[in-house]
């Protein structure tokens, strides 16, 4: 037990200075700068990896991915190479079974209750298998291991199952075209006016611009960017004005209009916008000029470059294609009409080279590896381990007057219409699921209890319903926790099926008309989310949309980012780019599909309520094992109710593995490695050494014997690295990569072969290298590669702050209030 408490005492004493450390560097925000610190140490560092146990050393190479159930539980092989204390260096393969905890935040899945299902020693004498395969077992870090999600669907694109899409509603938006200074003025429904104190104004609330109306003069006053307009009707024509009413010059401080105080009185600078006008979201293209099209290679394609839209001509059929919330729409005139086009997309969209500056559309583009990734990506769910007592004490419910509930179209089921929580009426019990967990009760206004189990009937609720994100959120319990799992659908990204494959896209296209009560001081306007009008567009890195370009207002789509807070009294509104698991700014930031909205200086996302990586809290775990990878140790850690997970510590010492990750494990069970002429070498089993493929019993080698270097020969900064003496390759500082690789002095005695095949004890073993095998290896290899660059390019993104907006076409742009 004392032991126990070291253990955590050491383990928090480490990440309580490393976060004092940064909260030196930025004051004026520790807490966003401690979970960034947390961000960093929770990620992939890279493959392979070493463990020691008693003396034992095991090092282990990447996973190869054979199926991730539900994206939840996961199947792999993996080679490895493992050294008794004061013994000899055997290879090997196992066969892996796992549940994962992913943070979508950092792309990292995290082992636990890791399960050895087989393991093969190719040149192993029989007799000493059971006491290898035991201290492999023993020395395997069985929880906390992080690898990168990118790594594992790299290795799922050969070989998982198209998605399903929903029922999606696909028409197209109205979609306005100007090639002067324009903005789109949108105002669901009718204007929702509510009064600014002491004077004689009020502003609109269900607009995506900062828009007023005086009431003695019945103007309307428009602040577009930096240029003031009035019309006197709000879909009539819109003129510049320099002379604005004395209920706007006086204007109160704090109450969310401090941006719009800082244009007055009007600039004198500025150039009047266009302004379209839709009392429904709608979208602009805006081109900046007359048309400059650019010529794709290898395509019959070109691009429109003076705009912000993803907009393309093409020669072949004369159609002009736009990207609207990744769904494809096309016209023969780019004023339309336009129809829907993502069911007969030309192929050459799917040939648009990856260095284009128009490559980011290839994410919307069916068949495309692209496509694949956000699909795949979309179903991994986002898991939090809370508290029940810590999960129910947070949650409340407001309501507009009396609770109301209407049905849910298609079932026996109804929800609630007049709060922004989202209510489902099931029999005669109310299931609430609030920022990503589910609650039930009897009472349509609680007490809130965490739900032992959800209804099946829920999952049944159709695209067409506002409340139909929820049907992505799953969670099981134990007698004190609840894990709740929640995928891209509930928070606004869906997948829609297409003739040659599935793709990602934002909202479910359905329009759910906005709530507006007046029984109160202010009207209440409550929207529901929609597809357009928010300048959606996908960004690989974070997995989802954000939203947000300067001709659709500094509000985002109409009325998605505006709510009213009983808790203040006031309105607010979002000005953000946003995510659908989050998003970062300065400002208060809202998430219409979840309801969510949180000062976002520490960031937000699906579990913004119960605090950042509410999965992995650190002060709860006990210290049980660690992994040394590349760049650092991971420690594991496993609660009292069997919950596992990892806590990685950045050190400036420790063991440095250089080697390459070129060993795999053949699903015939033996051991292969990849040279770097791309050749296939196979653990040999009459003699222990490396042979080429497809030559079994051949005295030529193309492997090497592995030596390891003297201490002040290692090529690490504690000379913990190895040499390599190759025969008849290049030196190790000239191969590609530039890493040698690792391992003891191959062991050559004639040990018997193994008569069993992984994952089959009672199959013999068989040839190496058969073709079907060494093609699978091929993949294997391609993924391998594939996986590590998209990893190691997500960690770039997210070192150089990509979370805050930058990087990707239609981000950013918005300003906000508080």
């Amino acid at each position: 037990m004392k032991k126990a408490f070291l253990i955590i005492v050491v383990c928090l004493s480490t990440v309580l200075f490393s976060c004092k450390k940064d909260k030196d560097i930025d004051q004026t925000n520790p807490e966003a700068v401690k979970s960034d610190t947390a961000d960093a140490a929770f990620a992939d560092n890279g493959w392979p990896r070493e463990a020691e146990n008693n003396g034992t050393k095991l090092v282990y190479y990447q996973p190869q991915v054979d199926d991730w159930k539900d994206y939840k539980e996961i199947t792999a092989r993996l080679a490895f190479s493992l050294t008794p204390k004061d013994g000899k260096q055997v290879i090997g393969v196992a066969s892996l079974k796992a549940e994962t905890l992913v943070d979508k935040d950092n792309r990292s899945a995290f082992i636990k209750n890791l399960q050895v299902t087989d393991v093969r020693f190719p040149a192993l004498d029989k007799k000493k298998v059971p006491e290898m395969e035991k201290l492999f077992k023993e020395t395997l870090p069985v929880s906390g291991d992080p690898i990168s999600v990118d790594r594992i669907l790299a290795d799922l694109s050969q070989t998982k199952s198209p998605a399903k899409g929903i029922t999606a509603k696909n028409d197209p938006p109205a979609i306005f075209y100007s090639t002067n200074p324009a903005i789109l003025l949108i105002v669901q429904g009718e204007p929702v006016l509510v009064p600014v104190e002491k004077t004689d104004i009020q502003y609109v609330v269900n607009t995506n611009w900062d828009l007023f109306f005086d009431k003695t003069s019945k103007d309307y006053y428009l602040l577009a960017e930096n240029v003031w307009l009035t019309s006197k009707k709000i879909d009539g024509k819109w003129i510049k004005t320099g002379k604005l009413p004395s209920g706007l010059i006086n204007l109160p401080s704090g109450q969310n209009f401090d941006d719009v105080k800082k244009m007055i009185p009007p600039p004198s600078t500025g150039t009047a916008p266009e302004v379209f006008y839709s009392n429904k979201p709608a979208e602009l293209i805006a081109v900046y000029g007359n048309p400059k099209f650019i010529k794709i290679p290898g395509t019959k394609l070109m691009y429109i470059d003076n705009t912000e839209n993803d907009i393309f001509a093409n020669e072949a059929d004369g159609q002009y294609y736009v990207l609207f919330s990744g769904r494809w729409f096309k016209s023969k005139d780019l004023t339309g009409p336009w129809t829907y086009a993502g069911n007969n997309l030309p192929a050459d969209f799917a040939k648009i080279p990856k260095d284009s500056p128009r490559a980011n559309v290839l994410s919307s583009v069916p068949g495309t590896q692209e496509a694949k990734d956000a699909v795949m990506l979309a179903q991994v769910p986002t898991t939090a381990i809370l508290k029940k007592s810590d999960a129910e004490a947070k949650v409340k419910v407001t309501y507009d007057g009396a609770p109301q509930f209407k049905p849910i179209e298609g079932t026996k089921m109804q929800y609630a219409s007049n709060t922004q929580e989202k209510i489902i009426k099931v029999g005669d019990l109310y299931y609430l699921c609030f920022q990503a967990v589910w609650f039930m009760s009897t009472s349509p206004n609680g007490p809130w209890k965490t739900a032992d189990s959800v209804p099946k009937e829920i999952y049944t609720i159709p695209p067409s319903s506002p409340v139909y994100n929820v049907t992505y959120v799953t969670q099981t319990t134990t007698d004190t926790t609840v894990e709740s799992s929640s995928t891209a659908g509930y928070l606004g990204a869906f997948i829609i099926g297409a003739t040659v494959g599935a793709i990602l896209t934002y909202g479910t296209g359905w329009y759910y008309p906005p709530y507006v009560y007046y029984g109160g001081l202010y009207p209440i306007y409550r929207p529901w989310p929609y597809a357009y009008g928010a300048g959606a567009v996908y960004n690989p890195w974070t997995g989802g949309y954000a939203v947000g370009r300067r001709v659709y207002g500094p509000y985002g789509a109409a009325g998605t980012s505006a709510w009213y807070n009983p808790a203040t009294g006031r309105y607010g509104r979002s000005a953000s780019v946003q995510g659908w698991y989050g998003g970062r700014t300065a400002a208060s930031t809202y998430n219409p599909w979840t309801g969510n909205y949180a000062r976002t200086n520490q960031g937000h996302n699906a579990y913004a309520q119960w605090g950042h990586s509410a999965a992995t809290n650190g002060n709860q775990w006990v210290q049980t094992g660690h992994v040394t990878t590349r760049r650092g140790t991971a420690i594991g850690y496993e609660t009292s109710g069997g919950n596992k997970g990892v806590i990685t510590h950045r050190r400036g010492g420790g063991t440095t593995i250089h080697t390459n990750n070129n060993v795999y494990a053949g699903h015939d069970g033996h051991v292969y490695k990849k040279d770097a002429n791309g050749n296939w070498s196979h653990y040999n089993n009459g003699n222990g050494g490396w042979t080429q493929a497809g030559t079994l019993g051949s005295s030529k080698k193309s492997g090497e014997a592995i030596e390891r270097n003297k201490p002040n020969q290692g090529l690490g900064a504690n000379g913990a690295g190895e040499r390599i003496q190759r025969d008849n390759l290049p030196k190790p500082e000239q191969n590609l990569g530039g890493e040698t690789r690792l391992g003891d002095r191959t062991q050559r005695d004639n040990f018997p072969k193994a008569d069993q095949t992984l994952g089959q004890p009672n199959k013999p073993l068989g040839e190496a290298g058969r073709p079907d095998i060494t093609n699978d290896l091929d993949r294997s290899a391609l993924s391998r590669d594939r996986g590590e660059s998209q990893t190691r390019n997500f960690q770039n993104f997210q070192h150089q702050g990509g979370f805050g907006g930058g990087g990707f076409r239609g981000g950013g742009g918005f300003r906000g209030r508080r």
